[in-house]
């Protein structure tokens, strides 16, 4: 069997850490990366190294910053009265592209996950309760996933948050555009029916 130099079974090796990546697909890179110019990998190089030391946590609402507040917070032009409350920084940008949202966000840093040991001392909770007293939104929209530990978030927060005298509402879940009936199953259908509106 042929030995592979060790850099690049180094970079196989770190790169195959990452989600979604397997040893194969790390292999492909490496080697897609062995015949480009030596300014792309440099490029990247350069890239990674300033994603881990120039991004940060937003004090405010604990998205990705650059030197303080993130651009959501510092933003004036956004609806300061409505929260989009989020599992991970990752889903702010989920939300983002649709372009249909104009609030402010505030990420839990995770659900909570009484398997995983996480609760909600480990999350962004007290922050928010904290922000909420500060700041006096009008609502907080819940938009955790919809699986056990987001429904299972969702509804703590929820009845955390009520006796604040804040809205709290819970994304809708449904029918996907351009969905068959017959393809969807239960409990997506059963949530589509739940969240019916007038027309």
């Amino acid at each position: 069997m042929t030995k592979i130099a060790s850099p690049v079974a180094a970079l196989i090796g770190e790169l195959s850490k990452l989600p979604t990546i397997g040893p194969k697909t790390a292999a492909r890179l490496v080697f897609h990366l062995l015949n480009r110019p030596r300014h792309e990998a440099a490029s990247l190089a350069q890239a990674i190294l300033a994603l881990t030391n120039g991004v940060t946590s937003c004090p405010t609402c604990f998205a990705l910053a650059e030197n303080g507040l993130c651009e959501f917070c510092a933003d004036e032009r956004r609806d300061a009265a409505t929260f989009c409350v989020v599992a991970d920084a990752k889903d702010v940008y989920a939300i983002e592209r649709t372009g249909a949202f104009k609030g402010r966000y505030h990420v839990l840093g995770g659900l909570i996950s009484p398997i995983d040991g996480i609760g909600p001392a480990q999350l962004h909770v007290k922050d928010l309760v904290e922000r909420i007293g500060r700041e006096e939104p009008h609502e907080i929209i819940l938009a955790t996933n919809p699986n056990a530990e987001g429904e299972a978030t969702a509804l703590y927060l929820s009845r955390l948050l009520q006796p604040l005298g804040v809205t709290v509402t819970r994304l809708a879940y449904g029918l996907p555009i351009g969905g068959d009936l017959d393809y969807a199953d239960e409990i997506t259908i059963t949530k589509a029916l739940e969240g019916r509106r007038e027309i």
